[in-house]
């Protein structure tokens, strides 16, 4: 009885969208088409037709489980989740190909993109009154071999702040110091490392060390920083609608970003062209800028540098130019085989063409360089106590004594 129910309301609803905004409505449309039903049984029908008309569907209960960050449908009956600890098979009806196709197709359409026969792969968002936004991808068969296949990536607005990785051992308590003097002394950065690596929620604690008189301007591709900052301006690029038209760029927000009085201007993430426009920005007397790239090492990043740039019209000349006066520090991010995500190296970026130098690791510690780095940051010449925070981690004198200041025991 319930099933049919929710199929009769379902093709109400597609008949009607504004039903599915009227609870009371949908009550009594419920208790019409069933009969003698309980209030229970109402309340769920309720929140399945929420789930099927405007959620996930069955796809709700993982987004509800606590750090899920991905979310594939290889087909009906195969169904991945990644909760940090790598993609895990989990039990979840989805119904036939049907059902699952007729999903994927509602997910895009609601994010304002196509999805048919005639195209029949397609990317979409969607935002969440939770804060969060999905990031989804649907591939229709018969592409898709073995039946509609969903990508969802679940973007949550990063908070965490910097002593909250000392504490989960992100970063060691040492280098968060040099990581606020870096902030400090506007020196601009990259972090980089691949997907679910927490490059962006290291780029959000290191903004919140910015001072409270700057004002940071971020544009995003989808809402993700949420710098704890009382002065942040966030501007996010929108996709074509399904008429190919009404797109807002990145680029087009970095020009924009400009004209908007920024202390410091940040990519939320550099991943195509708009690398030229913030390298003209950086070099426009707007020191202390930052971004997120992809990238797997630090040595890996000027070529990376030089492909974005190839999008965006600038030679590999033009580029290592404007990228050695732009750009100082890279911040390397990796995830672990047990999940845990950590500050992997830092690396700078020198000379013309510029190439890439590790001066820190986590597993070698300070390498060649890294004096001669801290003491350009004021390390060097520093008091112990001049960039301590009682309020959020020891000072680590011994390592002080041997790499900051240059004079071990």
């Amino acid at each position: 009885m319930t099933d049919n129910t929710l199929e009769v309301l379902q093709d109400e609803i597609a008949h009607h969208p504004d039903l599915a905004q009227d609870p009371a409505a949908l009550v009594r449309r419920i208790r019409e088409h069933a009969g003698v039903i309980s209030d229970v049984a109402v309340m769920d029908l309720l929140r399945r037709l929420r789930n099927e008309t405007t959620g996930l569907g069955a796809l709700e209960t993982l987004l509800a489980r606590p750090g899920v960050t991905d979310v594939v449908v290889n087909g009906p009956g195969a169904v991945f989740v990644d909760s940090g600890q790598g993609l895990q098979p989990v039990e979840v009806n989805l119904g036939d190909e049907e059902q699952v196709r007729r999903l994927a197709t509602r997910l895009i359409i609601a994010s304002g993109q196509r999805l048919d026969d005639a195209q029949p792969f397609a990317d979409g968002r969607l935002h969440r009154d939770d804060g969060t936004s999905l990031r989804i991808h649907a591939l229709l068969a018969p592409p898709a071999e073995n039946g509609t296949c969903l990508s969802i990536r679940v973007l949550r607005q990063a908070t965490t702040s910097l002593p909250d990785l000392v504490a989960g051992g992100t970063i060691p308590a040492d280098i968060a110091e040099l990581l606020r003097a870096m902030v400090a002394q506007r020196v601009s950065f990259v972090v980089i490392g691949g997907t679910g690596s927490g490059k962006t929620t290291l780029l959000s604690a290191l903004l919140a060390q910015v001072p409270a008189t700057e004002r940071i301007v971020v544009i995003e591709d989808t809402a993700e920083l949420k710098p704890q900052h009382p002065h942040v301006v966030t501007m996010v690029a929108r996709r074509a609608n399904a008429e190919g038209t009404g797109d807002i760029t990145m680029s087009a927000l970095l020009q924009q970003s400009l004209r908007m009085r920024p202390d410091r201007i940040v990519v939320g993430e550099i991943r195509g062209g708009e690398v030229v426009d913030l390298l003209a920005a950086l070099n426009t007397g707007h020191d202390g800028g930052a971004g997120t790239l992809h990238a797997n090492s630090i040595a890996e990043v000027p070529a990376r540098m030089e492909a974005l740039a190839a999008l965006g019209g600038m030679g590999r000349d033009a580029l290592h130019s404007q990228l050695a006066a732009a750009v100082d520090v890279v911040l390397c991010m990796k995830r672990d085989a047990s999940g845990q995500r950590r500050l992997q190296q830092v690396g700078l970026l020198q000379g013309n063409p510029v190439s890439a130098t590790v001066v820190w690791s986590a597993d070698g510690g300070p390498q060649e360089g890294f004096e001669a780095f801290t003491e350009r940051l004021g390390m060097g010449a520093a008091p112990r106590h001049a960039l301590r925070d009682s309020e959020t981690s020891e000072w680590d004198y011994p390592f002080y004594d041997e790499v900051v200041a240059g004079h071990a025991d």
